[in-house]
């Protein structure tokens, strides 16, 4: 699974540069991002993608009470996105990039930090939607949530746990994103997304999800045990 992860570049300018996010969204640095918060990704759709600002853990369309829902589906499984009735419109139809520098695992109950090996930008391949209670008025505004694919691990990241999310390369995106791609071709991009990645171990501040500092990346020597 992928229940953590960062943005951690200093220079807002490099994201901007790298994904079509505009100019009026806010970035700041994260060092924890955990469920339930809102992130920074980018939307495909009938228009050109877009930034957006979406809650993590996808609450689809058709749910009654976005609280039952969106603790659960943070993560989608690639082998099922097509199938599972939570994510088959959004797989079909929105799907996103969630934009990211790292993500967190743990082993033996250590966190640690997994980048791509040349320390680049990347993005997760996300799905999501939009949800609004039945009863409200359609100039209400909707509320926009995501999950992260998630695939086998892959290399080293085998060595910390079975899962991993799908890590897209920049060639890809703009196939993920455009709502006409085939399925056949998303599952390919799904299967074939696999860049160089290493890990190292962190603080465990980052255990706190409320906890949003520089000293999660910290060495573990170098944090206080919580």
């Amino acid at each position: 699974m992928c229940g953590r992860y960062t943005l951690a570049t200093p220079d807002p300018s490099q994201l901007r540069a790298r994904f079509p996010i505009g100019e009026s969204l806010e970035v700041r640095r994260r060092f924890n991002v955990a469920p339930g918060d809102d992130v920074l990704a980018v939307v495909g759709g009938k228009a050109d993608p877009a930034g957006a600002l979406l809650r993590w853990g996808l609450v689809p369309f058709w749910a009654s009470d976005p609280r039952e829902v969106g603790v659960t589906t943070i993560n989608a499984r690639a082998e099922t996105v097509a199938e599972r009735p939570a994510y088959r419109d959004a797989f079909a139809r929105r799907r996103c990039l969630i934009v990211a520098d790292g993500f967190y695992e743990w082993s033996g109950g250590v966190p640690h930090w997994i980048t791509r090996e040349d320390g680049q930008l990347f993005g997760f391949a996300g799905l999501w939607a939009s949800w609004r209670p039945r009863e409200t008025a359609d100039d209400v505004e909707p509320l926009r949530s995501c999950s992260i694919v998630t695939t086998a691990a892959r290399g080293p990241v085998r060595d910390l746990h079975d899962r991993m999310p799908v890590i897209l390369s920049p060639a890809d995106e703009r196939a993920w994103l455009d709502p006409g791609t085939p399925p056949d071709d998303l599952h390919a991009l799904l299967a074939s997304a696999d860049p160089s990645l290493v890990f190292r171990p962190v603080s465990r501040a980052v255990n706190d999800a409320r906890h949003d500092e520089p000293d999660c990346l910290d060495p573990p020597e170098q944090a206080a045990l919580f």
